[in-house]
């Protein structure tokens, strides 16, 4: 099973991202370890397995599904990072131009135990951790 990579992140694509986002990122982030539900047994699994195997292995999620943004089920500052793409369609493209934006916009440390919402207009980032001022 693969191991979180200590210097860079650790990605986990959900089954609803398109695969080949797996290497599209690890084009545009060398330094992060990024695989695909598909890649480790998860296809098929529920949202509650993909979660508990990310927390095992240390791994950020991205992924399309809403239910991953309820902070009830996934409380943040519990868990390794979940990034929830809104955006639609949900094609390889729209994808990218998303997550594009991200990573011009976002530094990695900010995506450590946060839940990250991507929509068209904007980036929104919510933490545990006190706002500095």
């Amino acid at each position: 099973m693969p191991e979180a990579d200590t210097t860079g992140l650790s990605i986990l694509l959900d089954q609803n991202v398109p695969k080949a986002m797996a290497v599209w990122l690890r084009q545009h982030r060398p330094g992060w370890y990024v695989v695909h539900t598909s890649d480790v047994g998860l296809q098929g699994k529920s949202d509650a397995d993909i979660f508990l195997w990310a927390q095992d292995q240390g791994y950020i999620i991205i992924t399309f599904d809403e239910d991953f943004a309820d902070q009830r089920s996934f409380p943040v500052g519990q868990h390794h990072g979940i990034i929830r793409l809104r955006i639609w369609p949900t094609t390889v493209e729209e994808t990218q131009r998303a997550l594009g934006r991200l990573l011009g916009e976002v530094e990695d440390e900010d995506l450590r135990g946060t839940l990250v919402i991507i929509d068209r207009q904007r980036i929104r980032i919510r933490t545990s951790r006190p706002r500095v001022e």
